[in-house]
């Protein structure tokens, strides 16, 4: 299909109004994690040094998307424009709250996780790259959530694929390699099917900006192949988000690297995947993702017992955790599928507990492995006689995968059970209680074997940090397990915060406006 054509003056579409100061913190995120990249890759000879510039680092990224936040939230979506050449011509930076939550929420679990590596990462592994390839991935999971271009969409997922890539093979194992062929071969077929949907997309369209997108899609609904692209979008950002059936490679590729890399995966990964599917199903191709509706709602529901089912079959906890990851994805979906204020601002409080809770326990992994000496849940034991602390912290984050009051996965699942009732979807909410009934049955077994019982005789020695280095482990852990209980008692910030979200993307006149500030360009 022949792009639409229109006669532009392109000397009226520069730039010549200086920037305002506030719309560069739109690019500042992605621009400080390149920056910091480098620098970091350039000083591997000096591991130590690594890790000391890398926390502080972290922590300014933390602080940027706070600041990036708080002018989103009081003063609505900004966009910077790259090349002074205004858009729909010049690549977009456009952050809406939405994007501006996903990004803080990804920094403060880099943050934890950059923390927790000054204990789980080795100078072997500093000196192969951990820190600069984690700046990496910040800069692909900060610039997928910020930018306002689909290409560019598709060229941070390639940013975030690379230097995962790195991440999972660092230290050279064969399960390693194992575990990242698999993780390779799914994700470049998905992000195959999103280029060609983008292919596709700027064919009908003429355009890349998501703006301009979501203003000509009335007017083309009738000629351009509107399905045929929700569907490609859906079966991509399905297969990078581990939904069903194309979820088999999270759980056989989570487990292998080290358990830091797995919590910023499981943490961080599979959300980017989902904010994709909902800023294009929701707020680009709304009317399309009403009538795949069934459909989706249908995969989620899948989505959920597959999880839940095979977290209670395994034994290993890391793989355990990973099919948690599968659970909650399905949850997520089910927001999607459900669409309205309800359901998409019940997915979007879902993603944002979700990547601090998967990242917390995946960390809480490590220490259960420090503790008892593996993963195994055959081989564990004792671990409440150890210390009623981390028994305490792990408590807590396992009745928040449950979605128990009072912890943040409670609200959430309430939202989306209200939303399926109210319109008539008594199976999908069937489908989150029952889901979440089977996952609070396989963290009630990890708890009985691990904490509860009597350590068995034949016990691997205890391997536990030592003194000096314990913060290092403990305080991320603690850090957002608080946040996962204050979230769980005080919700009612961030549920207001996520129907602001849900509200700019079911109406996002805002967003059009900030891209557009004189109307949408002919």
């Amino acid at each position: 299909m022949a792009a639409p054509t229109a006669t532009v003056d392109l000397s009226a579409a520069l730039i010549t109004a200086p920037v305002p100061i506030g719309h560069w913190l739109a690019i500042l995120p992605v621009a400080h994690c390149i920056t910091l990249g480098a620098v970091l890759l350039m000083l591997r000879g000096y591991p130590r040094l690594q890790a000391w510039l890398a926390i502080p680092g972290l922590a300014a990224l933390a602080l940027i998307d706070a600041a990036l936040l708080a002018k989103v939230a009081a003063d609505g979506p900004l966009t910077m424009v790259m090349g002074r050449w205004l858009p729909p011509f010049g690549i977009a930076f456009t952050v809406d709250l939405l994007g501006a939550l996903m990004a803080f929420t990804a920094a403060l679990a880099a943050l934890a996780g950059g923390i927790y590596a000054l204990a789980d990462i080795g100078e072997s592994g500093r000196r192969y790259g951990f820190f600069p390839l984690l700046m990496l991935l910040m800069a692909g999971v900060t610039g997928a959530f910020l930018t306002g271009d689909i290409f560019n969409l598709y060229v941070w997922f390639e940013v975030l694929l690379i230097s995962s890539f790195g991440l999972i093979i660092l230290g050279s194992e064969r399960e390693q390699i194992d575990g990242a062929l698999k993780y390779a071969v799914l994700n470049l077929i998905a992000t195959t099917l999103f280029l060609v949907g983008v292919g596709i997309l700027y064919a009908a369209f003429g355009t890349l900006n998501m703006a301009d997108i979501a203003a000509k899609v009335g007017d083309l609904r009738g000629t351009a192949p509107l399905m045929t692209l929700a569907s490609l979008f859906l079966l991509a950002f399905g297969m990078k988000a581990a939904a069903f059936p194309v979820n088999f490679w999270l759980p056989a590729a989570y487990h292998t690297p080290r358990i830091v890399v797995s919590a910023l995966f499981a943490g961080l990964l599979t959300k980017v995947g989902i904010y994709a599917l909902i800023r294009v199903m929701v707020m680009l191709l709304p009317m399309e993702r009403q009538e795949l509706s069934l459909v989706i709602a249908l995969a989620a529901a899948a989505t959920i017992l597959v999880g839940a089912l095979g977290a209670l079959a395994e034994n290993d906890i890391r793989r355990l955790f990973g099919y948690v990851v599968i659970s909650g994805i399905g949850n997520m979906l089910a927001g999607v599928a459900l669409g309205g204020l309800g359901g998409i601002s019940g997915a979007v409080f879902y993603a944002l507990h979700s990547m601090v809770l998967m990242t917390a326990l995946y960390l809480a992994a490590g220490e259960i492995a420090r503790r008892g000496g593996g993963f195994s849940l055959s081989a564990l034991g004792g671990l409440y006689r150890q210390s009623g602390g981390f028994t305490a912290l792990s408590l807590a984050l396992f009745l928040a995968a449950c979605g128990l009051p009072p912890f943040s996965g409670f609200w959430p699942k309430v939202i989306l059970v209200k939303a399926s009732l109210d319109l008539g979807v008594w199976w999908l909410a069937a489908s989150i209680l029952l889901g979440g009934f089977l996952t609070t049955i396989a963290f009630g077994r990890l708890f009985l074997l691990a904490y509860w019982r009597p350590a068995p005789m034949a016990m691997t020695p205890i391997v536990l940090t030592p003194s000096g280095a314990r913060w290092r482990t403990g305080l991320p852990l603690a850090a957002l397990t608080a946040l996962v209980v204050g979230f769980g008692i005080l919700p009612e910030q961030l549920l207001a915060l996520s129907q602001s979200a849900a509200a700019g993307l079911a109406d996002p006149q805002a967003y059009l406006h900030s891209v557009f500030p004189e109307g949408r360009a002919p």
